[in-house]
């Protein structure tokens, strides 16, 4: 008889109560807050899956000039690919900017955008297609996912611009990088490159849109030609126009380091009138309008129609079905739910319901979040920054030993946990990957964990990740797709995440009960529908050390025990390989006594499911060589 059925025998003689204590002696009890559902789950539609089509390595060779195709180009890949993805469960894809960036070729990914309306058709800044491949290509992926049921969300870059084709002259001013609102030295005309003429659909007529874009459009930018300078200059009106309060005793270099100094202390500068920053920005560095580049001016009124223009566009002429919007904290909170109402009118009356709309406010204060969700409104999305960071915390607390390693803290201070129906919950996007910025430490062993709790719960719409999917492939750490566990065929490895993507469909459906009552042990169940017969899910995940000290070195386990299903039926983890699944049998108060094994994560569904068959998922992560 194996362990594992002595444990369930055992088990059978004590599972009289339920509201048994945890195996883990030395926690404090303790449940997670109520969170509200987004939606009731009627088990008929399919749970929403969100896949990032790229991470920051990502190679593409797309189309050389005057060919509109390549096989090479990631367009192509995504293209082959797509039907694989959606039979695990994605329903929606998130692609790479695709606007005409100013290294189309080179390392640029899209988001140093040059032309909102070039999507690889025009024959300008050294290519005609971007990246990431041509027109024809995104046309062909298109209809592709069209036909696989699965969702184009578009990466749009509304904040800035960069790589103009010529110069322009303009009033600035130098803003201090720590506190934008503070002027650091007096006004001066500076020459900047922000004169964009599109010379490549110009000579189509200016297809798609007349406008050229000229410094009245732009309110920062980062290089003063004429200085051969670095710097953020705030663009703004002639001061003999529009004279800033108290200018006169701010001429002196002297005099600005005070009154930065005094602006800190009692309160924000004054401000100048006229053109400048936008001020329902976020207030990180006392106004967070500039990021980098030449920095858009929302408040303009040709730059606000040509936006709307162009978001109307990408809707109906393109077939795309909503858009992830960059660095939008740095963006006039007010302009982008303008922006964002049209889009849904654009949507409802082509496609008859909303489009999704998810926008990037990266940050660790909740709070700073969900002012941004209140002003944009619409049903707008937004991603879990502080969830991401909750798992990192873990992680760190676990990896250094820490008695603070805790799992009932997952959700604390998070988005799913203050407004989980706008939440888009994530383990690690491009910014966050090992060599990037924002790169935030996580055991890889421990993502397995995470993958589970964003995939397997009804909060939140979860994203899976290219790079976690795939593998990372260039850059300082390249890596193996994440997940992955030993089998026993010849030791070769296979990831889980598959697998955990195609429970999330087949599974992940019904009412959510929550067992949080151990620091190192945590489990929830699924109820499943009534429209989905053999849905329903019993998940356990561990960080601890085992509850048998006695098991064997190569079999430590973490029970709990948990509520679901009917008296006698036999649930399998279906994570593990076929005949050596750990099976629980349901005893007759409707408990069972749930097992995996230390950082690990157990996937309970019932054996008699004909879906268990799917497990494991063959799923090929070589997309690369093919």
């Amino acid at each position: 008889m194996s362990w594992l059925n002595k444990l369930q025998k055992a088990a059978d003689k004590h599972i009289g109560s339920k509201s048994r204590p945890s195996p883990d002696t030395n926690a404090t009890p303790s449940a997670p807050p109520p969170v509200p559902q987004r939606l009731v789950d009627d088990g008929k539609s399919e749970n929403t899956l969100l896949l990032q089509g790229f991470e920051w390595h990502t190679p593409s060779q797309p189309p050389p000039p005057h060919e509109t195709h390549s096989r090479n180009s990631h367009y192509a890949r995504l293209n082959r690919i797509l039907p694989s993805l959606s039979q695990i469960g994605v329903t929606r894809i998130w692609l790479p900017p695709g606007c005409k960036a100013n290294e189309p070729s080179g390392n640029g990914n899209g988001y140093d955008c040059y032309d909102l309306w070039d999507l690889g058709e025009f024959d300008q800044k050294y290519s005609r297609s971007t990246k990431w491949g041509s027109r024809e290509e995104l046309q062909d992926l298109v209809q592709t996912a069209r036909r696989e049921d699965v969702e184009v969300i578009w990466d749009t870059v509304l904040n800035h611009k960069t790589a103009g084709d010529s110069t322009d002259e303009t009033w600035a001013v130098e803003v201090d990088k720590e506190d934008r609102r503070v002027e650091i030295c007096a006004p001066r005309k500076i020459e900047a490159w922000l004169r964009y003429d599109f010379p490549g659909r110009e000579r189509e007529g200016m297809k798609y849109s007349q406008m050229r874009w000229r410094a009245e459009h732009f309110n920062g930018t980062d290089w003063d030609q004429r200085a051969q300078k670095n710097a953020i200059y705030k663009l703004i009106d002639d001061p003999a126009s529009f004279p800033k309060p108290g200018q006169g005793q701010q001429q002196q270099s002297q005099t600005n380091r005070f009154t930065k100094f005094a602006g800190k202390m009692m309160g924000a500068p004054q401000s100048r009138p006229g053109k400048g920053w936008a001020e329902d920005v976020d207030d990180l560095h006392g106004n967070f309008d500039y990021l980098m580049f030449s920095n858009i001016d929302h408040k303009h009124p040709e730059v606000r129609q040509e936006l709307m223009n162009w978001a109307e566009w990408m809707i109906r002429d393109t077939g795309i079905n909503g858009f992830r919007l960059d660095a939008v904290q740095h963006c006039s909170f007010n302009f982008i739910r303008e922006w964002v109402s049209r889009v849904q009118q654009v949507s409802q009356v082509t496609r008859g319901k909303n489009a999704m709309v998810v926008g990037e406010v990266w940050t660790g204060e909740v709070r700073r979040i969900l002012k941004w969700l209140e002003v944009v409104g619409h049903d707008a999305f937004a991603y879990d920054s502080p969830l991401l960071y909750n798992f990192s915390r873990i992680s760190e607390d676990v990896r250094t030993g820490s008695v603070n390693a805790d799992l009932r803290t997952l959700t604390r201070d998070s988005l799913i946990e203050a407004r989980p129906q706008s939440a888009v919950t994530i383990v690690t996007n491009h910014d966050t990957q090992i060599g990037q910025a924002s790169h935030t430490p996580m055991l890889p062993e421990l993502k397995v964990l995470f993958y589970a709790f964003i995939l397997l719960r009804q909060e939140g719409v979860p994203c899976v990740f290219w790079g976690d999917l795939y593998g990372i492939r260039g850059g300082p750490s390249p890596s193996p797709p994440c997940c992955t566990i030993a089998t026993s065929n010849g030791g070769r490895k296979r990831s889980l995440l598959p697998d955990l993507m195609l429970a999330r469909k087949l599974f992940a459906h019904g009412a959510q009960k929550d067992y949080w009552d151990a620091m190192s042990c945590i489990g929830f169940t699924r109820a499943g529908s009534p429209q989905r017969p053999n849905s329903g899910c019993a998940v356990i995940m561990s960080i601890g050390e085992p509850s048998d000290k006695n098991a064997k070195k190569n079999e430590k386990w973490t029970q709990k025990g948990m509520e679901i299903g009917r008296p006698g039926e036999a649930w399998v983890d279906i994570l593990g390989e076929p005949g050596k699944r750990a099976e629980v049998v349901i005893g007759e108060d409707g408990w069972g006594l749930f097992t995996c094994k230390s950082r690990s994560v157990g996937v309970f569904v019932r054996r008699e499911a004909e879906e268990v068959a799917s497990f494991p998922v063959p799923f090929d992560t070589d997309v690369y060589a093919q």
